[in-house]
């Protein structure tokens, strides 16, 4: 029986998302354990020392990681500030140019370091910034604001002071049963079994709805993968199992995938789809990614935390925790967020194998996600097709909730999913959708300052009702950097612009056109082609990560889709100059390739000797190459990131292929 929990006196526990802010000590595993000096964190709080409190300094002893975030951080209000007083000066075009640089540094900022989303210095820089930007552009829509009950989890207990103390006794009828994933009871999985059963209730009820409907699925996507199935739960802790939940650190999907990591493991996001809002696809790729993170690391707390916190972020607080690879031992040099990220998954495990134990319905009515398969044209208007079976748009899109735009994606057919039993009723109302629905080519518009629809529609020789219906929502006023679907004559050959999906190529996209012949295939300057063998266990996101290149290089240089079979040949185009190094990838085991990936991960710069070399003062230069950051580069020379900007004349950390950076 677990003892039960007590949080007294000046101390702040909160159970939904790890934070945990106590006035000198907290206890992990019935031990008291000091505070440490964590980055960011305040007001600090005092330590004893020799029987004296003292204050401690959020700005002394800063290591070169804090010193490169807050640095950073100075940068990016620098920015922010000059964007201010341009508005002030009427200069809004420089305004405009500050605002989108401040962005576009802010989101490096995050790429680097994913584990800073939850530090409150970003966050607070970050509604800043963004808030500036809807302010300037006058985006007064609610689109790209955080849902789902984590995230309202989250801001409750940031506004909550106290955590009133609760006497909580393990059930005596609750059954562990042995996991693969260790489940161990502490104080801190008892304080999310607190928040779970007797704070929040409601919350969990929630979650487990939802699982009725998608657990199943992700249980058997787990098992087949060779993953342990009770690791489902972590996308409880993630988003609640919301298949289109987004955090403003914009995180997607019920596994909450950066765009960046998504793209690693073979997910497609464009203007049109966004596939880590595909329960399926984003599932598998979550397993695949915890299999990865497993096999770096060898144990699965370690792995989950590394799942919520970039390689670097934990290998720092193992080393602060004294080197011991072990979740517990680091959790207190941990960000907050990741210290509620693993007890907040056993919790939830704990409760999930024991409901009914924990005052919790056994079912809740809901049926097992599935659907039937139909093969639509491009361009499909999804209002249209949802007609066709009786059900609302909106319908349509809960089954795929992937396509973000009033029609199937441009260019090859599109897999649409119906309601199961449906399939016979599309099929013979399909061919009946009018022609002139569909048949029709389009072109992608990013709008410039000065102009109106009616100026744009004029452009390209349609009409304003077109632009209007082509686009959800559209507002009356329209702001420079906005992308419009702009509906084209019949017989136009205009070229399709940015955001065009990855599969597509250029020309004029109608929803009856065929794809393109491989020889329309876009071939990298200087390049090099090499053939890669496929072998047990790859993925085109892997083999991409192998290559540097994008996944949906690779799909469209092999015309395509995720699934490879053991055996088939992929072309891969790689530079001339690394060809030697590329090649070796064909030769080595899957277990070789992924050594060298988690290196790369970790931030050790395998190959960076081979960009160097020694100038005449005996300082350094490095040549940037693809994939580099200026933090990674900065570590790999043990300088700062600050030295190098100074030594090179840099306000800001945006480097570029091929630039030729001094270091001292």
């Amino acid at each position: 029986m677990i003892k039960k929990l007590l949080c007294t006196g000046f101390a702040l526990c909160v159970v939904g998302t790890g934070l945990v802010k106590a006035q000198d000590s907290t206890a992990i595993e019935g031990k008291e354990v000091p505070l440490r000096l964590l980055p960011y964190t305040s007001p600090m709080q005092g330590v004893e020392r020799e029987g004296e409190t003292q204050r401690q300094s959020a700005f002394t002893e800063l290591d070169s990681f804090q010193k490169d975030i807050i640095s950073r951080i100075t940068d990016i209000y620098r920015l922010h500030i000059l964007a201010l007083e341009a508005q002030v000066n009427d200069d809004p075009i420089q305004a405009e140019t500050h605002i989108n640089d401040a962005i576009a540094a802010s989101q490096d900022l995050l790429d680097d370091y994913p584990e800073i989303r939850s530090d409150r210095r970003f966050q607070e820089l970050s509604r800043a910034i963004v808030g500036e930007y809807r302010n300037f552009y006058g985006i007064t829509d609610s689109e790209n604001e955080p849902e789902g009950e984590v995230f309202s989890i989250q801001q409750d207990f940031l506004e909550d002071e106290t955590l009133i103390s609760e006497d909580f006794v393990f059930p005596n009828d609750a059954t562990i049963q042995k996991t693969t994933v260790p489940l161990i009871q502490n104080s801190q999985v008892n304080r999310h079994l607190v928040y779970y059963t007797l704070r929040r209730p409601e919350v969990m009820e929630k979650w487990r709805e939802r699982a009725e409907i998608y657990k199943p699925m992700m249980e058997k996507i787990f098992k087949e993968e060779g993953m342990p199935e009770e690791l489902v739960y972590l996308s409880f802790i993630e988003s609640g199992i919301n298949p289109t939940a987004r955090s403003w650190a914009s995180a997607v999907g019920m596994w909450q995938f950066i765009a960046a990591t998504a793209r690693v493991y073979g997910l497609e996001i464009n203007w049109w789809v966004d596939e880590r809002r595909d329960p399926e696809k984003a599932t598998r790729a979550a397993a695949r990614h915890l299999k990865d993170l497993h096999n770096i690391w060898g144990d699965w707390h370690l792995a989950m935390a590394n799942y919520n916190i970039s390689p670097r972020g934990l290998n720092r607080a193992i080393s602060r925790a004294g080197g011991v690879k072990d979740y517990w031992a680091a959790y207190s040099y941990l960000p907050r967020e990741t210290r509620g990220y693993v007890p907040g998954f056993i919790a939830t495990t704990m409760i999930n194998m024991n409901p009914e134990e924990f005052g919790f319905s056994k079912s809740y009515g809901q049926e097992p996600y599935s659907y039937d398969l139909v093969e639509v044209d491009p361009l499909m208007p999804l209002d249209e097709m949802a007609k066709v079976i009786g059900i609302s748009t909106d319908e349509l899109k809960g089954y795929n909730p992937e396509l973000l735009r009033w029609a199937t994606p441009p260019g090859n057919k599109y897999q649409l999913k119906i309601p199961k039993g449906k399939k016979d009723e599309f099929i013979a109302g399909y061919k009946d959708i009018p022609k002139e629905s569909t048949n029709q080519s389009i072109t992608m518009h990013t709008v410039r300052s000065g102009e109106s629809i009616g100026l744009i529609a004029r452009k390209y020789g349609t009409t304003v009702s077109g632009i209007y219906a082509s686009n959800e929502n559209l507002s009356n006023v329209i702001y420079p950097g906005q992308i419009l679907v702009v509906p084209l004559p019949e017989g136009s050959r205009s070229e399709l612009s940015a955001s065009r999906p990855s599969n597509q190529r250029s020309g004029t996209t109608t929803s009856r056109s065929s794809s393109s012949s491989s020889s329309n295939v876009s071939i990298p300057a200087n390049s090099t082609k090499l053939t890669y063998k496929v072998k047990t266990g790859d993925t085109i996101g892997h083999i991409a990560e192998w290559y540097d290149v994008r996944a949906w290089n690779i799909r469209t240089w092999n015309g395509t889709g995720n699934t490879i079979r053991v055996g088939q040949n992929l072309t891969v185009y790689v530079p001339n100059s690394r060809k030697e190094h590329y090649e070796q990838v064909n030769t080595l085991s899957f277990r070789e390739k992924q050594d060298i990936e988690s290196r790369q991960r970790r931030g050790e710069n395998i190959f960076i000797a081979s960009a160097t070399s020694t100038n005449s003062n005996g300082n350094v230069t490095y040549t940037v190459k693809r994939n580099d950051t200026l933090s990674e580069i900065a570590e790999s020379f043990g300088v700062s990131t600050s030295q190098i900007r100074r030594l090179n004349n840099m306000s800001g950390s945006q480097i570029y292929v091929g630039q030729v950076l001094k270091i001292k």
